[in-house]
């Protein structure tokens, strides 16, 4: 693999599992050192391993200000400064209107949106001038999804992040971009049901996609290697789709 991030210093929030850990693999692979965070500790050292020696696992729930801190004043600390951070953590689950509590939109909403904000409002003083901000979207916040509701607001909430971030960090030629994955096989994806209806909702996502088949998180992952990259030099404030056609048509 090239080595296009060679020496540059990244962070992946939520980077223990899913699209977090395989895009943290797809940076180290690129040369960077990468910094990811998780809230279960034996998750978050099975990634390391995972990852290999370019890998620092920060324990830390994004949703939390104080441990956003702790994980900041670590990088200080060992890299000095941040050119890639990835606001990946988040998640959701199901829930009808009439079934949504106030526990499920706080904990949605704490984790997709509040969490997103402080991730890349205290990252400001370690982001290099010039530096690459890249947040998880999904196909969701463009398309109507039955029970789905909350996460999907919450997602079309960090699009626009981007597009306002881009306009606030322009002075310092940081560059904001959305990442927006379609189904993904994912453990996170596969949690939304339970396991004996687990392969039938693939098929059904995998049915919705004109390529005929669900992501895979290192596609997802060389996306986001991508938009850190020089390569993406000129593109900010963008959403990239990496759906298999599924919100194009």
């Amino acid at each position: 693999m090239n080595k296009q991030l060679d020496g540059k210093i990244a962070l992946v929030t939520g980077g223990t599992s899913g699209i977090g850990l395989a895009t943290a693999q797809v940076l180290a692979a690129q040369g960077a050192q990468v910094f990811i965070t998780g809230r279960r500790q034996a998750e978050l050292d099975a990634a390391v391993d995972a990852i290999g020696a370019a890998a620092t696992g920060i324990r830390a729930d994004a949703s939390k200000l104080t441990e956003l801190d702790a994980v900041y004043a670590q990088i200080a600390k060992q890299a000095g400064r941040l050119d890639i951070l990835f606001a990946n953590a988040g998640g959701g689950d199901m829930q009808p209107l009439g079934a949504i509590s106030e526990e499920h939109f706080d904990r949605i909403f704490g984790t997709n949106v509040r969490g997103v904000v402080f991730t890349v409002q205290k990252a400001l003083p370690l982001l290099v001038d010039g530096a690459s901000v890249i947040l998880t979207g999904s196909t969701t916040s463009v398309k109507g999804t039955a029970s789905f509701s909350v996460y999907s607001a919450s997602k079309a909430a960090v699009r626009n992040f981007a597009r306002s971030w881009a306009l606030d960090l322009k002075d310092r030629g940081i560059r904001v971009n959305v990442v927006s994955p379609g189904p993904v096989r994912t453990p996170g994806l596969g949690e939304l049901v339970p396991d004996e209806h687990r392969q039938g909702l693939f098929d059904a996502l995998a049915a919705q996609v004109p390529l005929g088949r669900l992501g895979e998180p290192e596609e997802i992952g060389k996306v986001v290697a991508f938009l850190g990259s020089d390569a993406a030099s000129f593109i900010n404030g963008a959403e990239l789709f990496v759906d298999g056609g599924m919100a194009q048509i």
